[in-house]
């Protein structure tokens, strides 16, 4: 039996009708840029996302680099990262002129330690950027207080978790803004890159739109020194499409991600950690093993696909050697970069398939 890691054909096979009647909408009304079909999703998203704004961008990685410049965050300034995570957190920092600060995850759920934030605070720390890593949310009741406590914004990276919830609130909602990739890898994906940045704050809102728009608040007026990032009028259709079937997916992953939970029973293994005051949407199932690259060989040999998230740590990219960290700074970063791997993990696998992933794993 074949696996893959990863396969978009269920849904769009599902979604087969309306995603070609949004690409006939958006064709018939020859407008391609910031129309009907952006404010639509704009909407339909924020409600989603329990927001009073949504503004959509290219991708995830402007959603967070907008908000930074929204709150003015630039040159000489810090901003509290995870030290794991994808490098897009860090990027959207460095973009525009701070300084990534990272902290270590807890070694159970891979998100940030609200306990190791306080120390890494300094007086050009402005923000803490903590990342619903995986589609597991965060702890973001200490981390609130922290920042309450600092007067640091808080802008949530929610690139991998849409939908997930946290004491019954969905995430994104709790900080200054939140960050949203709509990859079309994600739960939640475009059938190209996209993204958008979600906040309660329409001063922010407003300068998000403009800076994303070359600075601009109406045509050829230009307030801001901004860049162009914005959702496209047949990507924001496609995601209007599929943004009604989002808790049919969430759950459905959940249902595969109870599964592997219940049927692995493999003492080599570790499986994810859920704290009983979040419920994840399991973009991906992460498990540990010291013999990752052994399972990860085994598990192809079986045909079965698999990914590593993420096998060098950010501070140990070559891109970020000006930071000068070295190998044994981040142990716990490094730890989980070296034994993590992906199992599949998509909407719609058939019981025969995830029993066929258990089965392997348990005679590994």
């Amino acid at each position: 039996m074949k696996v893959p890691f990863v396969s978009f054909l269920p849904l769009e096979q599902e979604l087969n009708a309306e995603l070609r009647g949004a690409f006939e909408r958006v064709l018939k009304n020859s407008w391609y840029i910031d129309g009907k079909e952006d404010k639509a999703f704009e909407e339909a998203f924020a409600k989603f996302c329990e927001s009073e704004y949504c503004i959509g961008v290219g991708n995830g990685l402007d959603a967070l680099m907008l908000a930074l410049r929204a709150f003015e965050i630039g040159e000489g300034d810090e901003v509290i990262v995870p030290s794991n995570t994808y490098i897009a957190t860090a990027l959207a920092v460095t973009y525009v002129g701070a300084t990534p600060v990272f902290v270590e995850p807890d070694i159970n759920t891979y998100n940030i330690d609200p306990a190791l934030i306080e120390e890494k605070i300094t007086g050009k720390t402005k923000a803490i950027m903590p990342v619903h890593l995986y589609g597991q949310p965060c702890d973001m009741d200490p981390i609130m207080e922290i920042a309450n406590k600092y007067n640091l914004k808080v802008i949530e990276d929610c690139a991998q978790a849409h939908g997930a919830t946290y004491k019954g609130k969905v995430i994104g909602s709790f900080g200054d803004a939140a960050g949203f990739s709509f990859y079309p890898g994600k739960n939640l994906g475009a059938l190209g890159d996209a993204g958008a940045t979600v906040t309660n704050n329409k001063e922010v809102a407003d300068k998000i739109r403009a800076l994303g728009n070359y600075g601009s608040d109406y045509k050829y007026h230009h307030i801001y020194k901004g860049v162009n990032s914005r959702l496209d009028e047949l990507q924001a259709a496609f995601l209007s499409a599929k943004l009604p079937l989002m808790d049919k997916v969430n759950d459905n992953r959940r249902e595969t991600a109870k599964k592997y939970l219940d049927g692995i029973k493999n003492d080599k293994i570790i499986l994810p950690y859920v704290p009983e005051t979040t419920d994840p949407v399991w973009h991906i199932f992460a498990v540990r093993t010291e013999k990752r690259d052994e399972l990860a060989a085994y598990l192809e040999s079986r045909g079965i696909g698999t990914n590593k998230h993420y096998p060098i740590a950010m501070h140990l990219q070559d891109c970020y050697k000006d930071l000068g960290l070295k190998q044994g700074d981040l142990p716990i970063a490094e730890e989980i970069s070296a034994t993590q791997l992906s199992l599949p993990m998509y909407y719609k696998m058939t019981d025969e398939q995830i029993q066929y992933v258990i089965d392997a794993i348990n005679e590994f």
